[in-house]
């Protein structure tokens, strides 16, 4: 299995294009190897928006109002957490493209599976917003089916 892929033709990167495709990818490599949290390198101020017609698609205006609505909501619901794996990371200026594969159990014992593309903004090494593309229908399944509270 592929973990982590890239373009097939070399690329020169400026340095700010090479250390933020850099930390993405050593952040996405700490996250699928079970250490670190990529959400760590969220901007307090974050502007992370969902797209589609999920009830979770919007736009959320800080980092702790994404986390409480969206992450821990549905890591409460998984027996066995989002593992990623990356497809490709693309960057240019202070834009970082991934597109990765999420895959978890749910505490039903049913798999999560969904694919990601991440428009990520960078800004002193730090994430200021991101454009989430995502199978809402999965999403919006799970966390409607697993009961927590």
């Amino acid at each position: 299995m592929i973990i982590f892929a890239t373009s097939a033709n070399a690329q020169h990167y400026s340095g700010e294009e090479s250390s933020n495709k850099e930390i993405i990818v050593k952040a996405f490599q700490e996250w699928h190897n079970g250490n670190g949290n990529f959400f760590d390198l969220l901007t307090d101020d974050v502007h992370w928006e969902i797209t589609g017609s999920s009830p979770y698609s919007k736009v959320y205006t800080s980092k702790q109002e994404f986390l409480d609505k969206v992450i821990i909501p549905l890591n409460k619901k998984l027996k066995v957490k989002i593992k990623p794996t990356v497809r490709s990371i693309f960057a240019d200026s202070d834009m970082v493209i991934a597109l990765w594969d999420g895959e978890a159990i749910a505490l039903d014992g049913r798999p999560y599976k969904s694919s990601y593309s991440w428009y990520i903004k960078m800004k002193n090494g730090k994430i200021t917003e991101v454009v989430a593309f995502l199978d809402g229908i999965e999403f919006a399944d799970i966390m409607k089916r697993i009961k927590t509270d």
